[in-house]
């Protein structure tokens, strides 16, 4: 055994290439270009890494390779199913190539995200992915200034700190307020919880596709805190007490709309002959409930895909047509409107 890996434990290349009776690069090339080594020599180096326990040094390898094979994903929730298809995406695509994924959970705190950002800055990364486009002046500073390859998700921005891949969340919440006009509806509220650059931007949608008609826009209800079952609930509770010829409310996330589907239910309220229920994102949930819930339904597993592709073009110095990509969103009409 080497004497550094006497003094550390670890075992060495040169341990497997000693034990083989071969050299470090023939080793190396077994490991990393085995087309290069013969079959029978790279059986034999595998067996012996196998019986040795031989694991390759990353950091020496990204010296020799100037790549780390590995980057950051930073996303908000864990728990939010939108983000776990992002995940799956993004996945797909970097494991494929050969990269490692190190994943931030910044629990929608901004300066959380810019500790991660600080954090994972010093692992000598490749490229960073990160949730939506407002983040503290600190953060963009630090993203800026790293000249890594960075793709903004979720939303669509051309000033976005490098590249961005998601959707126009005004257009959408815009889009379903006009549908639910055209569906003959006269008063739309529109309830949100946790509200975030996205949420404020589909409040804003609906506010806009209200302001072309002479429907009122006062049936809104927004919350800071986390969307959940029991909010949804309350929140129908509260607008239905407070604005009681209210016809169909618009719910920013899928969470609240199904509370409130729940809540109905609970007091025997038809829906959607005595008020009709949509949400945004479409999640599993929508399919599940009865009545299906209407929603707005986004490609969060194309968003990942495309944004890992995109930063994989970076990293790779290859050409891009296009920094910013939207995906757009569709109308998934069910039985809740």
């Amino acid at each position: 055994m080497s004497s550094n890996s006497r003094k550390s434990g670890r075992v060495t290349l040169q341990d497997v290439a000693n034990k083989v009776g071969v050299t470090k690069i023939t080793v190396s090339r077994a490991i990393r270009t085995p087309e290069k080594v013969s079959e029978s020599l790279r059986l034999t180096i595998h067996k012996a890494i196998d019986k040795m326990g031989y694991v390759p040094n990353r950091a020496a390898s990204m010296l020799s390779a100037k790549q780390s094979k590995t980057i950051v994903l930073i996303v908000p929730s864990l728990s939010n199913g939108v983000f776990a298809d992002v995940v799956r995406g993004i996945n797909d695509v970097m494991l494929s190539q050969g990269f490692q994924i190190l994943l931030g959970h910044s629990g929608y705190s901004l300066l959380e995200e810019e500790r991660l950002i600080e954090t994972y800055l010093q692992f000598g990364i490749d490229g960073i992915i990160i949730s939506g486009t407002h983040h503290t002046e600190r953060s963009n500073r630090l993203l800026r200034k790293s000249n890594l390859p960075v793709v903004e998700i979720m939303e669509c921005n051309d000033n976005a700190i490098d590249m961005s891949v998601g959707l126009d969340h005004a257009q959408a919440g815009y889009k379903m307020t006009q549908h639910l006009i055209g569906k003959g509806y006269k008063n739309i509220g529109f309830a949100g919880a946790r509200m975030d650059l996205r949420a404020q931007l589909r409040l804003d949608g609906w506010r806009k596709a209200i302001w072309e008609t002479e429907l009122s826009d006062a049936r809104v209800l927004t919350s800071s805190y986390a969307s959940t079952y029991q909010m949804g609930a309350d929140m129908l509770t509260e607008i239905l007490g407070e604005w009681p010829d209210t016809d169909c409310i618009f719910f920013c996330n899928d969470d609240l709309a199904a509370g409130a589907l729940f809540e109905c239910q609970r007091r025997n309220l038809k829906v959607p002959k005595d008020i009709a229920l949509v949400g945004f994102n479409d999640l599993d949930i929508c399919s599940a409930t009865n009545p299906k819930l209407t929603s707005v339904c986004i490609p969060s597993f194309d968003i990942g895909e495309q944004a890992a592709k995109l930063l994989l073009k970076k990293i790779n110095g290859e050409p891009i047509e296009n920094k910013h990509l939207d995906l757009g969103f569709i109308i998934s009409e069910r039985a809740s409107t």
